[in-house]
């Protein structure tokens, strides 16, 4: 995502994702501020712990394929770590390995610590408050450097291509994970309105440019990178009490985003779908599909 208003609440640059991490978060305008407001971290937190639900075979998927090609690190450096779905999933791959997750939002650090005590990863996962427009944060060196949905926030990626470059083992491997699109839920008819709603309301949010990310495979060659790119598409379709609060929370978060935007019409058929009182509204459907897809870059330092 770029520096702009997002439909999703505040993120400063570099820090929490908007999925996830994946996302980031995955959410979230992209100021260069450094304050926060807890009810904004508790919201992502709160979709960052859905996205881990939801998604955990997709980003299994994007894990392994990475561990496949990482080796046997001994330290991993989780940037924009959010509540810690890439952190605990590295750190239950690599059972031998040490896992910094770097935040710039203590209430992220404080649930992804709870979390790793929880799973009893709590002495090998060592929580980071750190903000990379600042300073490189004290992790030391690492043979594995994770960025999901966080690369996008920082003020100069390039500075930060650069830093993860030194602070890497030679053959060390730098995994930067971003959200294509934002997810997908309704079918093209829902059963009133004009058909293609989700459709029209992702083209708002790409002129907003709230999730556009570049091609970071030339930055990262410049940085002295040997980049490999692989895109990674989920389609899944959880039960309905699973899936509904997830696609709820998007959605309004959407809405408000969005408000100024979209036609009358479309406001209306979004607040039907967002009523719980509605039979036909997300709480009660049965044809709600979780879409999209990330793209992953592997950097590798010779």
């Amino acid at each position: 995502m770029t520096h702009s208003q997002h439909p999703h609440g505040q993120h400063p640059h570099g820090q929490h994702p908007h999925e996830h991490g994946a996302t980031s978060s995955h959410g979230h305008t992209h100021g260069h501020g450094h304050s926060h407001d807890p009810s904004d971290d508790e919201r992502m937190a709160e979709m960052l712990d859905m996205d881990a639900t939801l998604q955990a075979a997709h980003l299994a998927e994007i894990t392994d394929w990475v561990a496949g090609l990482g080796g046997a690190p001994e330290t991993i450096v989780d940037l924009g770590s959010g509540t810690g779905t890439g952190t605990l999933a590295l750190a239950e791959r690599f059972e031998k390995a040490t896992v910094f997750a770097v935040d710039n939002s203590e209430h992220m650090l404080g649930r992804l610590a709870a979390k790793a005590e929880a799973r009893g990863l709590d002495g090998r996962v060592v929580g980071v408050h750190a903000d990379l427009d600042a300073q490189w944060p004290p992790v030391g060196t690492a043979g594995l450097v994770w960025a999901a949905s966080s690369i996008h926030h920082v003020a100069n990626p390039d500075k930060v291509f650069a830093e993860v470059f030194a602070a890497l083992n030679p053959g060390g491997l730098f995994a930067v994970i971003e959200m294509d699109s934002f997810p997908r839920f309704l079918p093209d008819d829902i059963g009133w309105g004009e058909p293609g709603l989700e459709e029209r309301c992702h083209r708002l949010i790409d002129a907003q440019g709230w999730n556009s990310h570049p091609d970071w495979q030339e930055q990262l060659e410049a940085a002295g990178f040997e980049v490999e790119q692989r895109a990674f598409a989920y389609e899944l379709a959880p039960e309905p009490a699973v899936m509904a609060p997830y696609a709820q929370l998007w959605l309004g978060r959407t809405r408000t985003g969005l408000e100024d935007k979209l036609s009358p019409g479309d406001l209306a058929s979004i607040d039907a779908l967002l009523d719980t009182e509605n039979p036909a509204g997300l709480e009660h459907r049965t044809d709600l599909v979780l879409r999209g897809s990330r793209t992953v870059w592997a950097a590798r330092r010779r």
